[in-house]
C-alpha cells in the first residue's frame, strides 16, 4: 500500500522552512513554520489565543472580509462567481441544503460531465449545516449558517486515452499553488506566518476522498484545503480513513472553504464568534431578555469563553464533563458558570438560526413535514422554543426580519407571513403534543427506566414537542428523560437524505441489448406540430405479455417524462399496422411498445394520434402559465413540487404555506388566460447550462434537473424553464384554461387541477349542467341558487335546532312524570328507570333531565334494537359506564362510557323491558362493588 503522508510533502514546505510534527495531544501530524510547536494549535489541544487580540492587522466586518478575500483571488486570475441558492435541491436531486461551496459544482461539474463557470473561480457561498445545529452558542464558534469564501480549480489528467471525454483538460493548479495562495492570504492581512499551523486531515465523501488540509491561526479552524483526486476501488492503493480502498481518478478538484464569519471574528478578536457576526442582534436580545451583568461577571463570562472550544459535542467525550473543567479551571462552580453563560448560549443560538430562517425562508424554501421544508420547521421551533426559555418577548417574525433585512431579501413580508402562521401552528400542535407526553410519561412511571431517545425523536417528528418540554412534564411524575447532546443533528441527519426520485426514463427488460444501440433522434423537438414521420425500425423486442418494444433511428412520438404522458399512434409498413401504446426512454434510447412487429430492419410510417398529442401540448404549456400566474397571486415563494398533464386535465402541485382562498384562484384564473390571450409566441432554445443559469436562476429547474453542456429552455409568457415536453406555437393555442380545484395535499404543498382548451370547456360546462339541475330541483334560475340554498340551509338549521328544544322540553316532561318512569331508592340515592321509545337523541336528553333533578338515569328504547342510555350525578356511587355494560349484555351486544355518563345497546329488542327490569338490581350491585 503506498503511503498517503507523500501526498502531504509539498516542496513549498521544504523551501519556505515548514517542519512536520504530531501532536501529542492527538496525534495528528501538522505543518508549522515554529520548531518549537509541540502541539497541533486547535482546541481542545490548545487555547484560542486571538481573543482580546485580534489576529490581523485591521478588524472587518462581514462584508469587508468577503470582499477583501473575493478581491485577493480576482487579482490573482479567478473569476468571480454569484452565489447559489442554500436550497441545493433546486439544482441537485440527491441533497437537501447546501453545505459547502463544492456542492454548487458537484456532480456535473466534479465528474466533468460539464465545464465549470469559470476555471479557476472564486466564490462567497451561503451554507446551512443542520449538523452543527447542537453546538452553535455552546462553543463560541460554530454556526449553523455560515458563508464558506472558497477558490477552486478544475483539473483533470491528459496521459489518459481520451482526454477530450472530459469537459475540461489540463491542470490549472494543484497543490503546492493552493497552499501558497493561503499563506499569501494570511501575510497579506497582517498574521504572522509561525502561527499558522496546517494540520493533515485526509477527506472523504460521496465516493472520492484525497489529502486535506485544515488551516488553524491562533486557534481557531479558519480554512480547509482538499484535493479531491481519488475514488472508490476495491482493489486501489490508497486506504481511506474510511477503511475504503480509492485509486487516482481522471478529474482532481482544488476544493478550498474559508470561513468568512471566522476570519472576521478573529479579526475582531471578540469573545465570541456571535458577537463579530451578530453585534446588533446580540445587544437587541441581550437587552430585551433581561440579561445584565455585573463587571465580575462579564469576567467569568469572558474567561469561559476562551475555553468553549471545548465543548464541542463531535470532540468531547462528555460536554457536561468539559463544562466542569471549565469552571475548575477559572475557579467557580460549575453552577454558577451555567446560570451565567447558558443564557447567553440561547441568545446566540437565536440569533444564528435566525439568520438560518432567512436564508432559507428567503430562498423560497416553504415549512412542511418533508425535506428542505422540515428542516426548516425544525430551526423555527427549536428557536421558538429559545426564545420562550430566555424570556425574549419580541415576535419571531421581527427576529428573522432583522436578518433578513441585512441579508438584503426583498420577499421580507413573505418571511414573516410564513413565520406568524407557522409559530401559529406551532402553538397548535403542542396543546395537542403534550397529552401524548404526558401518556408516555405515565408509562414510564412505574419503571425505572428513563423515556429513551428514540421515543423523543418520534415525539418531535409528530408533535415538534422539544426534548427539554418532555423533560419538564415528564419530571412531574418523576421520571426521567434520556436526551442525546447530539438530539437535533440526530433529527437533522433523519430528514437530511432525500431519495434521488424515480428515474422519469424507465428502463425496459432489454437494457443490456439497448446499450449496443445508438441514441434515438428526437423529431418533436424539431416541429412539434408534426404527426407523421419515416424512420427505419433498428431493432425489435419481444415482450412477455406478447407486445413488442420497438426501436427506430429516429422518432415523433414523445416519450413519457416530465410528467407527460407518453405520445399513443400508429406505426405501419406494407404489411403491418402496430399501435403504439406506450413510449418510454433509457440512456437516450426510445421504445415504443407495440401490439405487432414491423419488422427490424423495415422502412415504417409513424403516426402520432394528433389529438392526444394535442391536448397534452395544451396542458403541459398551461401548466407553465397556471405555476407562473401562482407566483404573481401567491408570492415568489411558490415552486413546483410536482406536475402530471392528461388529456381532460392536469395538475401542478406547488410549494405554499397556506390554503388557496376562492378569490386567489379567481386572480390565478384570470392573469392565466390573460396570458392566454395575449397569444405571446411559446419559444424554445438550447443555450450553455451555465449561462441560463446566470441569466434566470434556478427556478429554471422547476420541473427536474437536466444534464448536459447544454439545456432545452421553453419560455412562456415571462415564465421561463428547462423543459423537455411538447408546447403549442403561441399562447392562445391553449384556447382557455380553467382551475376546477384547490386542494392541500400536504403540509406545504397545495394541489392546483386545472383543465385547458376543449377540456376546459368541458369542465365548465358540466359545472353549468350541475347548477342547471340544482336549479331546477329549488325550481328558481340559477343565478338564485346559491341565495337559495342558503334560505333552505338557514330554515333547516332553524328547524334542527327547534326539534332539539322539543325534544329537550319532551324529555323535562318525561323526567318530571311520576307515571313515566319507576324511581328506585339505593340507599339514599334516587334512581329512575324509564322506557322512551325514541331515537338516541331523545334518550340522551330525557336521561340528562333526570340527572340534573339529582337522581341516577336508567333510560332504554326499542327503536332500531335495544338502546340504553345511563346518567349517574356526581356522588351518586354508580358507575353509569359499567351499568350500561351489564344491560347491553342483556339485549345482545355491549357499551360502555366514563361512569357519569354512557350509552349502548343490542340488537334484541324484545329483551329490552327484561333488562330495565332488571336495573335496580344491577344498580344495587355496581353501587356496593
Amino acid at each position: 500500500m503506498s503511503d498517503l503522508e507523500e501526498e502531504y510533502r509539498l516542496e513549498y514546505f521544504e523551501e519556505h522552512g515548514f517542519h512536520r510534527k504530531q501532536c501529542p495531544e492527538c496525534g495528528d501530524h501538522f505543518w508549522t513554520l515554529d520548531p518549537e510547536q509541540e502541539t497541533c494549535g486547535e482546541p481542545p489541544c490548545d487555547e484560542y489565543s486571538f481573543i482580546d487580540d485580534a489576529g490581523f492587522e485591521a478588524e472587518f466586518e462581514l462584508g469587508e472580509m468577503r470582499e477583501a478575500f473575493l478581491s485577493f483571488f480576482e487579482e490573482r486570475d479567478h473569476e468571480r462567481i454569484e452565489p447559489y441558492p442554500v436550497a441545493a435541491n433546486r439544482w441537485r436531486d440527491d441533497v437537501l441544503l447546501t453545505q459547502a461551496s463544492i456542492y454548487d459544482f458537484q456532480p456535473l461539474v466534479t465528474s466533468g460531465t460539464t465545464p465549470p463557470p469559470a476555471n479557476p473561480l472564486t466564490i462567497s457561498q451561503p451554507c446551512i449545516r443542520m449538523q452543527d445545529i447542537d453546538n452553535v452558542g455552546v462553543t463560541g464558534r460554530h454556526t449553523m449558517a455560515f458563508e464558506m469564501m472558497a477558490h477552486h480549480a478544475f483539473n483533470a489528467r491528459e496521459d489518459i486515452d481520451d482526454p477530450g471525454q472530459y469537459a475540461y483538460e489540463g491542470e490549472v493548479y494543484w497543490k503546492e499553488e493552493t497552499v501558497a495562495y493561503c499563506m499569501e492570504l494570511f501575510e497579506e492581512l497582517g498574521a504572522d506566518p509561525a502561527e499558522v499551523t496546517l494540520i493533515e486531515d485526509p477527506w472523504v465523501g460521496g465516493g472520492n476522498a484525497g489529502p486535506a488540509f485544515e488551516v488553524i491561526y491562533k486557534g481557531a479552524e479558519l480554512a480547509t484545503l482538499v484535493f479531491m483526486q481519488f475514488e472508490a476501488d476495491p482493489d486501489g492503493e490508497y486506504e481511506m480513513k474510511d477503511g475504503n480502498r480509492y485509486s487516482p481518478m481522471d478529474t482532481y478538484i482544488v476544493d478550498t472553504g474559508y470561513g468568512l464569519e471566522r476570519w472576521t471574528w478573529v479579526s475582531q478578536g471578540t469573545p465570541t464568534v456571535y458577537e463579530a457576526v451578530y453585534p446588533e442582534m446580540i445587544d437587541f436580545l441581550t437587552d430585551n431578555a433581561g440579561i445584565d451583568h455585573t463587571s465580575e461577571e462579564e469576567a467569568i463570562v469572558h474567561k469561559a469563553a476562551k475555553l468553549a472550544g471545548r465543548m464541542d459535542i463531535d470532540e468531547a467525550k462528555d460536554v457536561e464533563a468539559a463544562r466542569d473543567d471549565i469552571a475548575a479551571e477559572i475557579g467557580v462552580e460549575t453552577d454558577r458558570l451555567r446560570e451565567l453563560v447558558e443564557p447567553l448560549e440561547s441568545i446566540y443560538a437565536i440569533a444564528d438560526h435566525s439568520r438560518t430562517l432567512a436564508y432559507m425562508l428567503g430562498d423560497g424554501i416553504v415549512p412542511s413535514n418533508i425535506g428542505t421544508g422540515y428542516l426548516a420547521r425544525m430551526v423555527l421551533r427549536r428557536t421558538k422554543r429559545l426564545v420562550d426559555d430566555v424570556g425574549v418577548d419580541a415576535p419571531m417574525d421581527e427576529l428573522v426580519d432583522m436578518q433578513a433585512e441585512r441579508l438584503g431579501y426583498s420577499n421580507r413580508d413573505t418571511i414573516r407571513d410564513v413565520v406568524r402562521t407557522e409559530v401559529e401552528r406551532y402553538r397548535e400542535t403542542l396543546e395537542r403534543g403534550r397529552r401524548r407526553v404526558e401518556q408516555l410519561a405515565e408509562e414510564y412511571e412505574d419503571s425505572d427506566d428513563p423515556i429513551p431517545g428514540a421515543e423523543l425523536v418520534e415525539l418531535y417528528d409528530s408533535h415538534g414537542i422539544q426534548p427539554d418540554m418532555v423533560a419538564e412534564i415528564a419530571a412531574e411524575r418523576g421520571v426521567d428523560v434520556d436526551v442525546p447532546e447530539d438530539f437535533y443533528s440526530a433529527v437533522a441527519e433523519r430528514h437530511e437524505a432525500t431519495d434521488a426520485g424515480a428515474d422519469s426514463e424507465e428502463a425496459t427488460s432489454h437494457g443490456e441489448r439497448l446499450v449496443d444501440l445508438p441514441e434515438t433522434e428526437r423529431l418533436y423537438y424539431d416541429d412539434q406540430e408534426r404527426m407523421e414521420f419515416e424512420a427505419v425500425v433498428l431493432e425489435v423486442f419481444e415482450r412477455e405479455d406478447g407486445d413488442y418494444d420497438v426501436v427506430l433511428d429516429q422518432t415523433m412520438f414523445y416519450p413519457e417524462g416530465g410528467g407527460q404522458p407518453p405520445d399513443h399512434g400508429t406505426l405501419s409498413t406494407e404489411d403491418v399496422t402496430a399501435d403504439v401504446t406506450d413510449v418510454q426512454i433509457t440512456d437516450g434510447v426510445i421504445v415504443h411498445t407495440c401490439d405487432a412487429d414491423p419488422g427490424t430492419g423495415d422502412f415504417v410510417r409513424g403516426k402520432v394520434n394528433a389529438i392526444r398529442r394535442r391536448r397534452l401540448m395544451q396542458h403541459h404549456t398551461a401548466t407553465h402559465i397556471v405555476v407562473h400566474s401562482a407566483r404573481q397571486v401567491l408570492g415568489e415563494h411558490v415552486r413546483q413540487a410536482g406536475a402530471q398533464k392528461g388529456t381532460d386535465s392536469a395538475r401542478i402541485d406547488v410549494r405554499h404555506y397556506e390554503r388557496v382562498s376562492r378569490e386567489e384562484v379567481k386572480e390565478i384564473e384570470r392573469i392565466a388566460n390573460d396570458i392566454v390571450t395575449d397569444n405571446g409566441q411559446v419559444t424554445q432554445e438550447w443555450p450553455d447550462r451555465h449561462e441560463a443559469e446566470a441569466e434566470y436562476g434556478f427556478d429554471l429547474y422547476q420541473g427536474g434537473i437536466p444534464e448536459g453542456e447544454r439545456i432545452r429552455i421553453v419560455q412562456v409568457d415571462e415564465d421561463v424553464q428547462a423543459c423537455g415536453g411538447t408546447h403549442v406555437s403561441r399562447t392562445g393555442d391553449v384556447g382557455a384554461i380553467k382551475l376546477l380545484s384547490t386542494e392541500r395535499i400536504q403540509d406545504g404543498v397545495v394541489r392546483l387541477t386545472f383543465a385547458a382548451g376543449e377540456a376546459a370547456i368541458g369542465a365548465t360546462q358540466r359545472t353549468e349542467d350541475a347548477l342547471y339541475e340544482a336549479a331546477e330541483v329549488l325550481d328558481v334560475d340559477p343565478e338564485d341558487v346559491p341565495e337559495t340554498a342558503e334560505r333552505f340551509f338557514e330554515e333547516w338549521k332553524a328547524r334542527g335546532k327547534e326539534i332539539e328544544e322539543l325534544q329537550q322540553e319532551l324529555a323535562e316532561t318525561r323526567a318530571s312524570g311520576a307515571n313515566e318512569g319507576d324511581e328506585v331508592d339505593l340507599d339514599g340515592t334516587r334512581a329512575v328507570i324509564q322506557r322512551v321509545d325514541g331515537g338516541m337523541d331523545e334518550l340522551r336528553a330525557t336521561a340528562n333531565a333526570i340527572a340534573e333533578d339529582g337522581a341516577v338515569a336508567v333510560v332504554g328504547s326499542a327503536t332500531g334494537g335495544a338502546q340504553f342510555v345511563v346518567a349517574a350525578p356526581e356522588g351518586s356511587g354508580v358507575d353509569a359506564g359499567a351499568v350500561v355494560g351489564e344491560l347491553a349484555e342483556r339485549v345482545g351486544g355491549g357499551g360502555g362510557g366514563p361512569p357519569d355518563f354512557a350509552q349502548g345497546g343490542g340488537p334484541d329488542a324484545d329483551a329490552l323491558d327484561g333488562a330495565l327490569e332488571s336495573a335496580p338490581d344491577v344498580l344495587r350491585q355496581i353501587k356496593s362493588a
